[in-house]
């Protein structure tokens, strides 16, 4: 047999590479049943050929013995011998009990809401209205406000998504000077948790909508924090707990447009005493896009389609920063492990 020539070879790589995007979408359902029938479990429990893991979910061996096969050529799980299935460091991230977990993460982002939404991205593309908005009659924040169940697991979504980032930002900031943190836009508290944690001395406020704060108290005592933390529920965008010397925003601003998010830097400067500072914390995008960091510019989309929001360079967040009453003190690339700090005095 002929070998394959070399420009032959690389248009069959460059045909598979695009096979694969576009089989995107399977991969994500199959990842979401996955995540629904908590597979990962029962593999990490040694539940693990597919007759046994058909018979322990209530599925169909021959079907659910090939989405696993699925899930292995995609890097999910691994079949180390016909039929037996283990987990690969990925896949291992699907266990509910394992501590670098995304099962909520992988439950919320492959939910149909957000799915359907999708489906009507040419929409948005279109008319530059959101697809959310459009398929839902409604922004997906009121969508979770009346969905308890959803709202309960986009906020432990955000926490998992949370737990490095978190851990970084209370290691690599300098709260010397520090006596009050207020957490706004703070879900169920990780974040301030981690920096509490780490320094005794701190007190804090985590600071959310009604929603957004509803798991918030019991992280709190959990964490053996409430002498040290209040939660308080209330809308950002018309006010904020006032007194801290230390405002935090982390993974907020990616859900809003510049009006609101303006909105927010507005009201946050207007409530800040003298002396004091913000931080925000998030992904901050390269000027052109390349394949060395795909998830920012994926979140950059989804926020586009499911919530009218968008993420920001550098420049973008400067601008957004000045026309609000702040100058940027610093912009720390990666400080947070995948995100990025931005420092800034009220001007």
């Amino acid at each position: 047999m002929t070998s394959v020539l070399p420009d032959q070879a690389e248009k069959i790589r460059n045909r598979a590479a695009l096979i694969q995007v576009i089989g995107g979408y399977m991969a994500a359902q199959a990842l979401r049943l996955a995540a629904e029938l908590k597979i990962a479990d029962l593999i990490h429990d040694g539940v693990d050929t597919s007759a046994a893991l058909a018979s322990a979910t209530g599925s169909h061996e021959p079907s659910l013995h090939r989405l696993l096969r699925m899930l292995a050529a995609v890097g999910i799980t691994t079949e180390p011998s016909p039929g037996r299935f283990g987990l690969s460091p990925v896949g291992e991230q699907l266990r509910t009990d394992s501590p670098d977990s995304l099962w909520a993460f992988t439950r919320f982002f492959t939910d149909p809401s957000l799915f359907t939404s999708w489906q009507q991205v040419g929409h948005t593309v279109r008319t530059g209205e959101c697809a959310f908005d459009h398929v839902h009659g409604k922004n997906v924040y009121v969508h979770l406000s009346e969905q308890p169940d959803l709202s309960a697991l986009f906020n432990y979504a955000m926490s998992q998504e949370s737990r490095i980032s978190a851990a970084q930002v209370a290691a690599g900031i300098d709260f010397t000077d520090v006596k009050s943190v207020v957490d706004v836009g703070g879900g169920d508290g990780t974040l301030l948790r981690a920096i509490l944690f780490a320094h005794p001395h701190l007190n804090g406020v985590v600071f959310d909508s009604p929603s957004g704060v509803a798991e918030a108290p019991g992280v709190i005592e959990e964490a053996g924090l409430s002498d040290r933390c209040e939660v308080v529920a209330g809308d950002f965008f018309s006010s904020v707990p006032e007194g801290g010397d230390l405002y935090i925003i982390k993974s907020v601003f990616q859900d809003w447009d510049d009006e609101p998010a303006a909105k927010l830097l507005r009201t946050v400067r207007a409530h800040m005493p003298s002396g004091a500072k913000l931080l925000i914390v998030g992904s901050v995008l390269t000027d052109t896009a390349g394949t060395d960091e795909p998830v920012m510019f994926l979140t950059d989309a989804n926020m586009l389609v499911t919530a009218g929001g968008r993420e920001r360079t550098e420049s973008e967040f400067r601008s957004l920063l000045a026309s609000t009453g702040f100058t940027v003190e610093f912009v720390a690339r990666n400080a947070a492990g995948p995100l990025s700090v931005i420092s800034a005095l009220p001007a």
